[in-house]
This record gives structure tokens, sequence and C-alpha cells, in this order.
């Protein structure tokens, strides 16, 4: 079964993980964890890497929203 998102629900979604993500990151014990002698990842990635990325997907979308508008409007003007 396909989920059907409209390009705005997308683009709140990875919004609202983002603030999600900046929540669980300002929270003391998240903190303690991650400084941890124990904590690791597979490419040494942190909550903030995450957050990065989702922004520069959003970016992404919003692009591609930009372009596809101005591509609307000269074909409707005859361009």
């Amino acid at each position: 079964m396909e989920i059907k998102l409209t390009t705005a629900e997308i683009r709140t979604i990875l919004q609202g993980c983002q603030h999600t993500l900046r929540l669980v990151q300002s929270s003391r014990d998240y903190r303690n964890i991650q400084s941890s002698q124990y904590f690791s990842t597979t490419n040494n990635v942190v909550l903030n890497d995450a957050f990065s990325i989702l922004g520069e997907i959003v970016d992404a979308i919003e692009q591609v929203e930009q372009f596809s508008q101005q591509g609307e409007s000269s074909h409707g003007t005859g361009n």
C-alpha cells in the first residue's frame, strides 16, 4: 500500500523530525549518552548530522517546488 502525501505534508513531517531531534539533542540525558566513551556509531554520526541532513532534504524539496512553479509560469505565459 502506498501512502499518499502532498509535498507540503512531506516538508512538514521532515521539519517535525528536525524539531524532535533538536529536543532530544538538548536533553541532558542524551548529551550524557553521547559523551560516553561507549557511544559509537558506524560513521561517527550524531543527531546534529541527522538534523543537518533533514534540513538539506527540505531545502532540496523547496528548490524543486520553485523550479516547478517557474516552469508552470513560463508555460502559462507562452514562453
